[in-house]
């Protein structure tokens, strides 16, 4: 099953759970992509091939909101808007350490260098700290965050991505010392149960491809993760 968090005859939005692909890859496992399709042929009892497109992806170990286009003219719409940055993007993040008090709240920016070999993303400080054989390769990434609870051991980061890079908010954290939670690539203690990472694609916000009004959409956290149901709550009663 499927959580839809918004639908009308050109787009849908839906609830990604960790560990599941937007996409269909090589490694053969389910996809997003062909779960949507699957609901939407049912539902509307539409013969033959369904339209489906994916205007963003989410990398496959976060859960969170993801945008689809039902129309081939909303995703040329949508993906205009994504190339302009004017989609909100804005994630919740559950790290390992608390960011300093100088720095709870803030802008990172940092420049980015993807290894396709490792599939690993590095974050330097400037463009000058990366090797001169790399900088050709070099994107500069951007995001604010802000300290939204803590608990005992974990805390809750609240980011806006203003850059959208490969593993952009994973490399960034773990570059000022705040890994998240259960994600071994990027410096964290342990796995989660799951497999997956404690980063969720929190809220999105875009201009309707048809109507050009503003949609925004809230993706509900995992109601059985007990440490998910701890900062839903926290963050309720502020």
């Amino acid at each position: 099953m499927i959580e839809v968090l918004y639908e009308d005859n050109h787009i849908i939005v839906v609830n990604k759970r960790p560990g599941e692909l937007v996409q269909p890859d090589r490694s053969g496992g389910p996809a997003l992509e062909e779960t949507v399709k699957d609901y939407i042929k049912a539902k509307y009892a539409k013969p033959g091939a369904v339209f489906l497109g994916v205007v963003h992806r989410i990398d496959r170990p976060v859960g969170g909101a993801v945008l689809l286009a039902r129309t081939s003219k909303a995703l040329v719409r949508l993906n205009e808007q994504l190339k302009q940055r004017r989609f909100r993007k804005i994630y919740w993040a559950i790290v390992e350490n608390r960011p300093s008090e100088k720095t709870a709240a803030g802008e990172l920016k940092h420049y980015i260098v993807r290894n396709g070999k490792t599939n690993k993303s590095t974050a330097y400080d400037t463009l000058a700290a990366v090797p001169e054989r790399l900088r050709a390769e070099t994107k500069e990434a951007v995001l604010n965050y802000r300290l939204l609870a803590s608990g005992d051991r974990y805390h809750l980061l609240e980011i806006e991505l203003l850059t959208g890079r490969h593993h952009q908010i994973r490399c960034q954290l773990s570059k000022i010392g705040c890994p998240i939670k259960g994600d071994l690539k990027y410096g964290a203690a342990r796995s989660n149960k799951d497999g997956g990472i404690s980063l969720w694609a929190r809220r999105l916000s875009f201009e309707h491809p048809v109507t050009h009004e503003t949609i925004t959409v809230e993706a509900p956290t995992p109601a059985d993760d007990k440490l998910w149901a701890f900062f839903e709550r926290s963050t309720s009663n502020d």
